[in-house]
């Protein structure tokens, strides 16, 4: 943040019921500041959703075709933001353990001032397994975080 503005807004999203909501807010947010908006969704091993990308023991063909189904989403995000105001928008599809890439890898790489998250995604019982991917970025992340209530 420069002078009380954000510059460079991330909003992870994994297809769950949080995802309008965080876009909706990232956006709302985004032209306020007049921020760039990076929309990111981040595939991880053995996660379990219905909306956006997953890996597992996957052969090529089908991690492709969960890659291309959740480029398309994301690109439907992204034409979202661009009509609603934003003027700068790109998304991102990254690999690895959400929380890590998250609160530390794509931030660092991408220079974000601002990580706009939402409350839910896993289920109770994965959440109680792994931890809450939200409670760990709010913890761990090197820039502001908003968490949006879902």
């Amino acid at each position: 943040m420069t002078n009380g503005t954000y510059q460079c807004i991330l909003a992870p999203v994994d297809g769950s019921r949080a995802t309008p909501v965080v876009i909706e807010k990232a956006i709302a947010v985004a032209k306020k500041h007049q921020a760039h908006l990076d929309i990111l969704n981040v595939a991880q091993v053995n996660q379990l959703t219905d909306n956006y990308a997953i890996a597992s023991s996957l052969s090529a063909s089908q991690t492709f075709d969960l890659v291309k189904t959740t480029q398309e989403r994301l690109n439907d995000l992204k034409k979202h933001a661009e009509e609603s105001g934003v003027e700068s928008v790109a998304i991102h599809i990254r690999f690895g353990n959400p929380k890590q890439v998250i609160a530390h890898d794509f931030v660092a790489n991408h220079h974000n001032d601002l990580i706009v998250i939402g409350t839910t995604g896993l289920s109770m019982v994965e959440r109680l397994i792994v931890g809450s991917v939200t409670d760990y970025v709010v913890r761990n992340a090197t820039c502001d975080v908003q968490v949006v209530r879902v």
